[in-house]
């Protein structure tokens, strides 16, 4: 059922237009339309929405046109769209608003999610953050995140770009190095699949008791002989070995002040 509220018109047709998307659409948020560069991703994913499509520089009128593409693209989309008075939106954490150039009503809505291929994601406990440039943009915006998510905090450009950085750090660091293990597995003939229970469970124990009480290994437990063997294995693999001996150095600055450092091993 179409709720009342602000009409929405999605920019861009990669993952994070894929999931807004359709949390919009599970919201009852009105989507006006789906517009984009690309007829075929276009068409794919209006259809996929129930809405029409667009193609740029050509966009459906709304209370709020929301841009869901890369970073780097943000500029050059913002240039070809017409001047009004919507809410122009863009869903990065790191940018500001203002990039979106001198339209009046100008922010930001962006999930704090790692945002993959695959089923659309339930975005409904995801935090939302909102940043807006006036009272209507902070109005529109609100009342649309809202709809999507029971978490929706404001925050500045600075503190996004804060929680940005960490999100880098706490998301997207332990994916890569996950698929490091899994490599260093796999040269063993091992599968990689031997990771995934410790994985989950870890991700599990940190959520619930924090990550001062789940983290284990032998850097926290100040064990330099098995991290001296562990870095004798790697000794063939330069730059994994570096990030082990750098990753170790500061898990025991944090726990072990007092134990020699990684380079004395």
């Amino acid at each position: 059922m179409k709720r009342t509220g602000p009409s929405v018109a999605l920019i861009g047709t990669g993952r994070m237009a894929f999931h807004l998307g359709h949390a919009l659409l599970r919201a009852g948020v009105v989507l006006k339309g789906v517009s984009g560069r690309d007829q075929g991703r276009v068409d794919a994913l209006a259809a996929g929405l129930g809405c029409v499509p667009y193609l740029l520089p050509r966009v459906p009128e709304a209370d709020l046109l929301l841009l869901a593409v890369s970073d780097d693209a943000l500029q050059a989309v913002a240039k070809q769209l017409p001047a009004g008075d919507h809410v122009l939106a863009h869903t990065s954490g790191a940018q500001d608003h203002a990039i979106l150039g001198m339209t009046a009503h100008r922010g930001v809505l962006w999930p704090i999610k790692s945002l993959s291929p695959g089923k659309p994601a339930d975005l409904s406990r995801v935090p939302l953050v909102v940043d807006a440039s006036d009272e209507r943009a902070r109005t529109v915006l609100l009342d649309v995140a809202r709809s999507i998510s029971g978490k929706v905090v404001e925050l500045p450009l600075e503190k996004r770009r804060t929680v940005h950085l960490a999100a880098v750090l706490a998301s997207n660091f332990p994916v890569f190095l996950l698929r490091e293990a899994g490599r260093l597995l796999e040269q063993e003939d091992l599968s990689p699949d031997l990771l995934l229970p410790l994985w989950k469970a870890m991700a599990a124990k940190a959520a619930d008791v924090g990550p001062d009480q789940a983290l284990t290994g032998p850097a926290r437990r100040g064990d330099l002989r098995t991290i001296k063997r562990h870095l004798d294995r790697l000794e063939d693999d330069t730059d994994l070995r570096r990030t082990y001996a750098l990753l170790s150095e500061l898990i025991l600055k944090a726990y072990h002040p007092r134990k020699r450092g990684i380079t004395d091993l």
